[in-house]
């Protein structure tokens, strides 16, 4: 319910024992939980705090984003990545490496969230007091409302072709292998967007025979028409900070609530042009003795033995150690296993995206959705770090606006 009416509390026995919960402790919950609480709300978060970012990632990644677009929103915008360096005497480095990121973002929870709770949420079920809340340890509990930021490490995209090789042949670059124990080895990696881009580059580095296997024609970087970045009031005009989309998409996009009102398909372009698979511009020099193949894909894959054999479409083959899959994620939130299926089946959804309205509501009173589950209804900044001044800014002033009355 939007407006300023205050939702009547439930009869005591089931009031709930809290607001707000919060599912995940990355940037986005971290964030929300930061405006949340400074409005008053009782907020209980649980995860580990950039759990993902430190565990899922390849170790020694640069952020693909600008750095004034890695910052955490707080409410006091106090919070930066730059507070950070200056208190922990770390210097400011671009691009921005992947420890320091994670590094800042422990920092922001330890600041803001000291009561952070690292248990982990296994059901979040519908009852008369809103939800029932319950952990990995047994503990049961009420709340009014649930926020879910749970990140994209449920989305792994794994091409049907790569599904029956067994798991020491294959991996997703979100599962967090140490790309250093492949020194020596042959490695096909699979994709053409940053994650498989700098995957082939620190295999490379790590001393690993790397191909680079990509459907698209060519591939595509990241800035590559730099003029239109030094044309002064120019520029501001056509790329915001946040750097999301080319020139004109990238300014329209760092305006989420003018996007939620755009007709989805033309909303769904903006959103796949504006992400579509690109590399960082300092990725070309590391992968110069990288082979490269471009305009092909696999069309067979088989173990044998402690090789894996793959076919391309032309019909030549390849035989490599490992297969390092850099195909990015799709959101689709029934993957989350937190979620049961009697909640997910009233949970109105576009392709695995839920349908949001203002302040994240999904089609189920009191579930909200933030981060990259809200894309599809708000546009690509919600895919990136930049989006949580949007989305707690958003979320807060509309779940203070229609606070649950506890008696």
């Amino acid at each position: 319910m939007d407006g300023v009416a205050q939702i009547e509390a439930r009869p005591r026995d089931r009031v709930p024992d809290c607001e707000v919960v919060i599912v995940g402790a990355g940037p986005y919950g971290l964030s929300a939980a930061a405006h949340l609480k400074a409005l008053g709300m009782d907020v209980r978060i649980f995860g580990r705090a950039m759990e993902f970012w430190a565990s899922k990632m390849p170790a020694g990644m640069l952020l693909r984003s600008p750095r004034v677009a890695s910052n955490i929103s707080d409410p006091a915008r106090t919070l930066s990545l730059e507070a950070y360096e200056s208190s922990a005497g770390v210097p400011p480095r671009a691009p921005l490496p992947l420890e320091t990121f994670v590094d800042y973002g422990r920092w922001f929870q330890r600041e803001l969230i000291p009561d952070l709770d690292r248990r982990e949420v296994v059901s979040v079920c519908r009852n008369d007091a809103g939800f029932k809340v319950s952990l990995d340890d047994g503990e049961e509990f009420q709340c009014a409302r649930v926020v879910v930021a749970a990140g994209i490490g449920s989305f792994q995209r794994t091409p049907a072709v790569f599904a029956s090789l067994p798991t020491p042949q294959v991996s997703h670059c979100y599962q967090g292998r140490d790309l250093q124990n492949f020194s020596g080895a042959r490695v096909a990696v699979i994709g053409a967007g940053q994650s498989a881009l700098e995957s082939a580059a620190l295999l490379h580095e790590a001393g690993a025979s790397v191909e680079l296997i990509a459907r698209n024609p060519f591939l595509r970087w990241i800035g590559a028409h730099s003029w239109l970045r030094q044309l002064g009031p120019i520029s501001s005009m056509l790329y915001s900070p946040h750097d999301v989309g080319p020139a004109g998409i990238s300014r329209l996009v760092a305006f989420p609530s003018l996007v939620k009102h755009i007709p989805l398909k033309l909303r769904d372009k903006i959103r796949t042009r504006a992400v579509r698979p690109a590399g960082s511009k300092w990725l070309p020099s590391r992968l110069k003795e990288v082979k490269l193949t471009t305009g092909r894909f696999v069309t067979e894959a088989a173990s044998v033995g402690r090789t894996v054999e793959i076919r391309l479409d032309d019909g030549t083959y390849r035989s490599v150690d490992h297969v390092l899959l850099g195909t990015g994620y799709s959101v689709n939130v029934s993957r989350y296993r937190f979620l049961p299926s009697e909640l997910i089946k009233d949970l109105d959804q576009l392709d695995g995206y839920p349908c949001l309205r203002t302040g994240f509501s999904s089609s189920v009173p009191g579930l909200h959705f933030i981060g990259a589950p809200a894309a599809r209804t708000f546009g690509p900044l919600l895919y990136f770090v930049a989006g949580t001044e949007f989305a707690s800014r958003e979320l807060a002033s509309h779940l203070v606006r229609n606070r649950v009355v506890r008696r």
